[in-house]
């Protein structure tokens, strides 16, 4: 059986592996809503603003250098677990003093063993701007991560209609949240650059097959609008790949998988920006 996604007028098949994720995000979403109200979770939002997710990386790409988001998580569909022994607070102040701009925090269950409580950790334990990385399919998620501490969210365009993704959007607007806005083709592009992104993620790996290729940056940077902000997503693990993505055009990159592997990520990290 396919599945499809009605965007812009034209129906797409949606990725397996993409699919399941999102339904599990469903029930999800649905036992939370079930156990704590919008209202309440607006309560919970603090006072201070968010600490400024797209400034930072601004600031470090106006150095010449790459801004980096770089990513706590305990396991992934296309890697099985990676930290068995998984210390999101400690990953995260180890990649703070390494040099990282952000941190990127998993916050899915199922397929990546992350919790809402990590992202709660994590803003205790660091000082760095978040971005709560889940499968977006429901503004509610858009409070849940302001009350929990992320500074920004994640759209993922091949999950979402453009209704859905214009209504993630204005959610993360009115929560004073920044937007990264993930795409994998031109078309994902094209319709990021309609909904008015302005950090765009180009994610190196393919949604069908789980394979990485860093051309996929190379190929849409010049699809990019003007005055967007591209990040090179997934298969980043050497000095030249990142060196390659930054002249393609990336002003930034979210890298993780690499890392975990790493007996010391920050370390590794290091080495990486050395």
């Amino acid at each position: 059986m396919q599945f499809y996604l009605k965007t812009n007028g034209i129906m797409t098949t949606i990725p397996d592996v993409l699919l399941s994720i999102c339904r599990d995000v469903r029930e999800v979403v649905a036992r939370q809503k079930a156990g704590e109200s919008l209202a309440a979770l607006e309560a919970l939002h603090p006072a201070v603003l968010p600490r400024g997710f797209a400034k930072a990386l601004h600031a470090r790409a106006g150095t010449g250098r790459l801004a980096v988001i770089a990513e706590t998580k305990r396991q992934s569909p296309s890697a099985g677990t990676l930290r068995p022994a998984y210390e999101p607070v400690a990953l995260a102040e180890g990649y703070a003093a390494a040099g990282a701009d952000a941190i990127s925090v998993l916050t899915e269950e199922a397929a990546f063993g992350g919790s809402l409580k990590d992202l709660r950790a994590v803003r205790g334990g660091c000082a760095l701007p978040l971005l709560r990385k889940d499968f977006m399919i429901d503004p509610y998620q858009v409070a849940q991560a302001r009350a929990y501490g992320a500074d920004a969210i994640l759209i993922i365009m091949a999950a979402v209609s453009d209704i859905l993704a214009r209504e993630l959007f204005d959610a993360a607007k009115m929560y004073q949240l920044d937007v990264l806005v993930e795409v994998h083709d031109a078309a994902e592009l094209e319709r990021a650059a309609m909904l008015g992104a302005t950090l765009i993620g180009i994610n190196n790996r393919n949604l069908r097959t789980l394979k990485t290729d860093l051309a996929t940056t190379a190929q849409l940077a010049g699809l990019v609008p003007s005055g967007a902000f591209l990040i090179s997503e997934s298969g980043l693990k050497t000095t030249e790949d990142l060196a390659a993505v930054h002249r393609a055009g990336a002003r930034g990159i979210l890298i993780g998988e690499h890392l975990l592997r790493q007996p010391d990520p920050g370390a590794a990290l290091q080495d990486l920006l050395t």
